[in-house]
Formats: C-alpha cells, sequence, structure tokens
C-alpha cells in the first residue's frame, strides 16, 4: 500500500535527521510542525510537501490528519505533545507513532488502547532509541527465561543530547526516580540506586534512571519489578544525588523554565561527526525466583542515528499493510530481534 505519513516537528533535531534519511530511502513524508521558515526551508532542500500546524488548533489539526494515514511526532517535550497529537490521530483514525522516552507518556498512550482499537488505529510511543533497543532486548530475556520475576536494563550512551531531550531531562529532575516493583510504577530518589556493567572488561559505574523501560518493558514481557540504569561517571553519580537536596523546588516552574532556557542557548545536538564516532552499548538481565540469570549485552550506533533507523522501519513495516490496531511496544510490532536487523547493531554478549 501507499501509505500517506506526517512527520511533524520534523524542523527539531531529530525530526530534521529523520526527514533526511526518510528521502533517501525513498519515502516521502509531509513535513509538519509550527515553525513555516525552517519548514519552508528544510521541505524545498528535499523537494518533500509541508504544512504548518499548532498543536493548540484542534480543529486544524484534525483536519490536517483527515488525509494521513499515520504520524511520526517528533516534538517533544511529549508531556505537552503528546496528547493533542494522539487525540486528534484518534479523530481521525490515523496511526500513532512517536519517539518519546517519558514515563507518563507511554502510560498515557497505554490508557488509550481501548480508544485506538476501537478506532481501527496503532498506538506506537517510543519508535526511537528511548526505547526500541533496551524493549527488545527485554522481550528477547523474557524469551531466554520464561519465568523471570526481575529485569535490570542498562545503557551508556555517547554524543550529547538533542536539546528536545535535554529539556525532557530537566522536566524529570523534579519528579525524581521510578522503578517498577510487583507490577506498581514507584517513585524514588535521584540515582537510587548504584552498581556497575563491564564493557570491554572494564567496569563502568551506573545509576537508576526513569528511563521509559520501566513502563514499557512491563507491558512487552509481563516481569513486575524492573530497573534501567545509566552509566556515567561516579562523579556525575555524587551530583545527581547532591540534586535530592533540592527536592521540589527542581519542579516549580520558574526553575523549570530557566533550566530550559539554559538548554536553548547552551544545546545544539551532537554533530554528524559526533554521531558518527560515538556508540551504545546496552546491558540486560532477567531473573527468576530460583536466582537462575540470563544476560545479554548490544552495540548500537549513537542514539540519534538508532532512532531515525528504528523509526524509519516501523513506518515501512506499516506501509505493508495489516497493521494492528491498539497500543503496542515496539517488541511486540516488530519482534524480539528487531533491533538486531538494524544497521550498525551487533551483540556483544
Amino acid at each position: 500500500m501507499s501509505l500517506r505519513w506526517m512527520l511533524y516537528g520534523a524542523n527539531g533535531y531529530t525530526g530534521r535527521l529523520m526527514a533526511e534519511a526518510a528521502v533517501a530511502r525513498g519515502l516521502r513524508p509531509l513535513l509538519a510542525g509550527r515553525n513555516a521558515e525552517a519548514l519552508k526551508a528544510l521541505a524545498e532542500s528535499l523537494d518533500l510537501e509541508w504544512k504548518v500546524i499548532d498543536l493548540s488548533d484542534a480543529v486544524a489539526l484534525r483536519e490536517a490528519l483527515r488525509e494521513i494515514d499515520a504520524v511520526m511526532h517528533c516534538a517533544g517535550p511529549f508531556s505537552a505533545t503528546c496528547a493533542p497529537m494522539l487525540e486528534a490521530c484518534l479523530a481521525s483514525c490515523t496511526h500513532y507513532l512517536d519517539i518519546t522516552g517519558e514515563i507518563d507518556v507511554f502510560a498515557h498512550c497505554q490508557s488509550n488502547d481501548a480508544r485506538a482499537k476501537q478506532a481501527g488505529v496503532l498506538v506506537l510511543p517510543g519508535a526511537g532509541f528511548d526505547v526500541v533497543p533496551t524493549d527488545c532486548l527485554a522481550a528477547q530475556l523474557k524469551r531466554d527465561l520464561p519465568d523471570a520475576t526481575h529485569l535490570v536494563l542498562a545503557f551508556e550512551a555517547g554524543g550529547g543530547p538533542s536539546p528536545g531531550t535535554a529539556k525532557t531531562s530537566v522536566e524529570g529532575l523534579g519528579k525524581g526516580g521510578r522503578v517498577r516493583e510487583n507490577g506498581v510504577l514507584k517513585r524514588v530518589p535521584l540515582a537510587w540506586k548504584v552498581r556497575y556493567f563491564e564493557r570491554e572488561g572494564v567496569q563502568r559505574s551506573a545509576m537508576t534512571i526513569p528511563w521509559g523501560d520501566v513502563c514499557t518493558a512491563y507491558f512487552s514481557t509481563g516481569i513486575p519489578n524492573i530497573e534501567v540504569y545509566m552509566a556515567v561517571p561516579p562523579a556525575t553519580i555524587r551530583r545527581v544525588r547532591r540534586l535530592r537536596l533540592l527536592g521540589p523546588l527542581l519542579g516549580l516552574k520558574p526553575v523549570q523554565e530557566f533550566l530550559k532556557r539554559q538548554v536553548e542557548r547552551k544545546v545544539r545536538g551532537p554533530s554528524n561527526d559526533s554521531r558518527e564516532r560515538s556508540a551504545t552499548w546496552v546491558w540486560g538481565e532477567a531473573t527468576n525466583a530460583r536466582g537462575q540469570r540470563v544476560a545479554r549485552r548490544l552495540r548500537t550506533p549513537n542514539g540519534y542515528t538508532l532512532t531515525v533507523d528504528a523509526a524509519l522501519g516501523i513506518i515501512e513495516r506499516l506501509a505493508q499493510g495489516d497493521v494492528p490496531s491498539g497500543f503496542h511496544t515496539a517488541s511486540q510490532l516488530m519482534g524480539a530481534s528487531y533491533v538486531t536487523t538494524l544497521p550498525g547493531v551487533e551483540r556483544t554478549g
């Protein structure tokens, strides 16, 4: 089938990368967003159609989606942008995909499973680095150990964040950490636990973070206890733990606005050269009640490179037709081995 799809937030850091890669694959999305000048320049350089749409205009948004089969939503922070786009997709019977890594956004999307099935549309948040590699690894570990009760995932990423990712991290400072215990999401302090993972014979320190898999891996695997770690230097762990002293102050609107202005001023996202030179390491382990343990490890390209490849691979899957309706994670739609089919991904253990 010929898939008519919209790339919303196309003029953002990841959106621009995705637009360029889409054209290289022979895909022709409608570019959309709020910045007319940036959209026009990008669309003309790629010979694509474009449209200015503000998510606050629900009527215009729904009208624009009437002729669209699927949306790849790349405009974060998704805590603010997911709900209006998802509502419009449900109303216009348009498949919804995004590249979020935000726990509350995943939970919101899953809570609309019944509505999505009624509308006959797929709802798949987290179509990029957040959370394709870790979600697929979780599904593989569940396959290796079907009675697993505990799941630990971890990653070490190089290259630095995009502006959108940095702003999302700022929002997370005021919310603290998250884990899943006995099937229930639980708030914990920042850098709640610390442990080590081995990379190429070297021990890497890591701290718990509120990564999307705390939500999605439960939907993918049913494993009731989940923790996600990010490998960072010990000094970073100490700094994050000191932030606990600020507590609720970090969530105050003036503080959030100040920190996000700093992001806008200082963060530009990794350069092409930085993305090409940096890689990501992913660890996963599952254990059962008897203490049996299985583990897997992956090495992937830079997270933004993987996001583009993973998301466009899912778009190509939708173009094949026979798309299931309702909420799905990446591994549920594409299979547990999907991540290993992406360019530059290799299993290392």
